[in-house]
């Protein structure tokens, strides 16, 4: 919404994304956040475990805690994939559809306008793909093991979070100019 109101209705910024609007849409991202976090506890907190507590992965994860149940969790698994699966796949299509009607929109814009809308786009449409495609590589899959899931849950949960901030910094150009030249400066003097 806040890229698709700066880049197409520009005046208007500010009375359309104001505090209120801003406050709506943090807090619907918490509420929907809390309702999936609960709905998947409330799907965990009632299976028995009774077996050796040791989980196949680097943290621990509802896959793996439904794993360690001794109860038939056919239902649970299904409902957490419908759970996971509709919200990873919801938001990647939303997302999606939203920078689509943005590039599209591009088209009728000037070619420094057009620059500078592509520089901000191209980074969050990069940070969307990495972040969502290993989400949907782990989660959307339903009943069966994922070949290489440790692997992919450690970029998914580790690296590519510490590779946001660089994604998004180095999409700056006076900020890519000030590394320029540190790194520049760093091998001329050694």
């Amino acid at each position: 919404y806040d890229r698709y109101v700066a880049i197409c209705k520009p005046f208007h910024y500010t009375r359309l994304v104001n505090r209120a609007v801003c406050y709506v849409l943090v807090g619907a991202s918490w509420a929907g956040g809390f309702i999936h976090g609960i709905t998947l506890f409330a799907l965990t907190i009632a299976l028995p475990f009774c077996g050796p507590n040791i989980l196949d992965n680097f943290f621990c994860d509802v896959h793996q805690l439904v794993k360690l149940a001794c109860a038939d969790t056919h239902t649970v698994e299904l409902l957490i994939f419908l759970n996971n699966g509709v919200v990873i796949v919801m938001c990647f299509s939303l997302l999606l559809i939203s920078y689509t009607v943005l590039l599209l929109k591009l088209r009728t814009q000037s070619s420094k306008t057009k620059s500078k809308i592509a520089s901000t786009c191209v980074s969050h449409i990069i940070v969307v793909f990495v972040m969502c495609g290993p989400a949907m590589y782990i989660y959307v899959l339903p009943f069966q093991a994922v070949p290489m899931e440790k692997v992919v849950a450690l970029f998914h949960t580790v690296i590519f979070p510490l590779t946001n901030p660089m994604i998004y910094t180095l999409c700056n150009k006076e900020i890519r100019s000030s590394v320029w030249k540190l790194v520049t400066k760093y091998i001329l003097t050694c």
